[in-house]
């Protein structure tokens, strides 16, 4: 094993995967010169030179055009967004031309790319750059949706992602990318659609995804303190999202809290209460709680963007709710 960035590992990834396979590109905004705006692509330029390692206009909607046109004709792009949140125009493409392709042309057309990029929100920078799009694009069919929460499953998760036949929507944030982790020295792969179990315990499952995990973990660890013992299921896709891990969770712990950055109006967290009240409703001892980000665009006080994500506080508040201890 070896210790890395977040962004590192993705690297690793996307470099092994060009080097295994030569349809493979990568296109984005600043992804050459600058070496990626959060030097994720950094020297990839040098060893892969222009013609697969390509610097955009600030255009989402015409280089995310490009690069399904490319995967319909024998290629494997990449596309970076800078962020999600610039690429909102780039949803053009990606829900009515990448994630339809398939269907539309009667399996005659596979999009086989990649849209990565930060999402989510990375401090003060506003409410039109501070927004999570799990939600948005786990809407839509034909699309998977990936947000890893660990380097080892970023550069397991982004090289399943890269070989896949269908579109996937591959999440970071911003505040990961100098994250540390342990990953194996040679290659391995983690299948799209799988959970994983962060931490074991008996007591309540907490559900989570992405950089909320780390809040998650941090509430468990408090709530540990007081002789609570509590599982994390991490999602880390959620389209597909691995039903049968949470069922599996609260069938032994008995409660559930979902954790996530998004809005709570048609989240997955909606979607996991409504999957265990249908699937896992007598294993219940309590209702399933959320935990989200509150219901109005993201403040710009640092007072404010306290109150508005999921914190530990919050997150501590749920467990004891559901364990009928408040």
């Amino acid at each position: 094993m070896k210790t890395v960035q977040f962004r590192e590992a993705l690297r690793e990834a996307m470099t092994e995967e060009m080097r295994r396979d030569s349809s493979i590109f990568l296109m984005g905004e600043e992804v050459a010169e600058y070496n990626g705006a959060y030097k994720v692509s950094q020297g990839m330029l040098d060893e892969f030179g222009p013609d697969r390692v390509v610097d955009t206009p600030i255009a989402e909607l015409g280089f995310a055009g490009i690069g399904v046109g490319a995967s319909m004709n024998g290629l494997r792009p990449i596309v970076e967004f800078m962020t999600w949140n610039f690429a909102i125009l780039a949803a053009d493409q990606i829900i009515n031309s990448a994630a339809k392709m398939l269907q539309m042309s009667g399996g005659q057309y596979h999009c086989p790319i990649v849209f990565r990029g930060g999402n989510g929100q990375a401090g003060q920078l506003g409410a039109t750059h501070s927004q999570s799009f799990e939600s948005f694009y786990a809407h839509v069919p034909g699309l998977k949706v990936v947000t890893p929460s660990t380097p080892y499953d970023a550069k397991g998760l982004l090289k399943s992602a890269i070989r896949d036949n269908d579109p996937i929507v591959f999440m970071e944030s911003e505040k990961m990318y100098g994250d540390k982790g342990e990953i194996p020295e040679g290659e391995y792969l983690i299948p799209i659609g799988v959970a994983d179990v962060k931490r074991k315990g008996t007591d309540v499952t907490i559900v989570s995804f992405g950089k909320i995990i780390k809040v998650a973990q941090a509430a468990a660890e408090e709530l540990a303190k007081e002789g609570v013992e509590v599982e994390i299921v991490d999602l880390r896709t959620v389209r597909p999202i691995d039903y049968a891990a949470v069922v599996e969770s609260v069938k032994k712990t008995n409660r559930c809290v979902v954790v996530e950055e998004s809005w709570p109006l048609a989240s997955i967290s909606s979607e996991i209460a409504y999957h265990l009240q249908r699937y896992a409703f007598d294993y219940l001892d309590a209702p399933v709680f959320r935990v989200t980000q509150t219901d109005t665009p993201f403040p710009f006080s640092t007072s404010l963007i306290d109150e508005a994500l999921p914190n530990v506080e919050r997150v501590v508040k749920a467990v004891k709710t559901v364990l009928y201890r408040n």
